[in-house]
């Protein structure tokens, strides 16, 4: 695979992952109240670092033998499949909202910056998009390729989210987000465990 495909291909994925998450709510809010470039400024640095981090993870994972590496990246597709499925329910989005504007308060530059590095950050920890990047880096053993796709991707969508994402769940409805999101990681699952009874 060329790494312009690995590059689309990580892009499409964590795009359509990180379109229900509780990161996006919060960039929107943030978005919201603030100029846009200070908030993306923050959002784009946490993500950027989360990318980092989970490309070592999945790097370091793919120094273990193939078959084994297959086994635990199918395994964690079909938790991230599942995970993905239960994570748009409006309960949440509605918890997420609240929290995110009890965070918010009149600030200049930097301390709106600050503020959405921090949520986003935080938010981030253990995330789907990063458990999904940190798979992708193992699967393709291709980090530059991989990071690149996989930060282009939330970027994306964070700018979406903070320029417009109330017109874009208007347009698309989080439940289908969702399902389509659970349906290709289900999808990757069972070929990387295809790959892993191969050898």
């Amino acid at each position: 695979m060329s790494d312009l495909s690995i590059v689309l291909t990580v892009f499409g994925l964590i795009f359509v992952a990180e379109l229900p998450d509780k990161t996006a709510v919060a960039s929107l809010l943030l978005g919201t109240r603030f100029p846009a470039r200070w908030v993306f400024t923050g959002v784009a640095a946490a993500f950027a670092a989360h990318v980092v981090l989970a490309v070592a993870a999945g790097s370091l994972i793919a120094l273990l033998p193939r078959r084994p590496v297959e086994a635990i990246v199918s395994l964690l597709f079909l938790v991230g499949a599942v995970l993905v499925w239960r994570e748009g329910s409006e309960s949440e989005q509605e918890a997420t909202e609240e929290e995110a504007e009890a965070l918010i308060a009149t600030a200049g530059f930097h301390q709106v910056a600050m503020r959405g590095f921090a949520i986003i950050f935080i938010a981030e920890w253990g995330d789907l998009t990063q458990i999904l990047t940190a798979n992708l880096a193992a699967k393709y053993d291709n980090p530059l390729a991989v990071g690149i796709g996989a930060v282009l991707g939330l970027w994306a969508v964070g700018l979406l989210a903070i320029l417009g994402g109330k017109s874009l769940l208007s347009v698309m409805p989080i439940h289908l987000i969702t399902r389509i999101a659970a349906v290709i990681m289900a999808v990757l699952s069972v070929v990387s465990m295809v790959h892993a009874i191969r050898g």
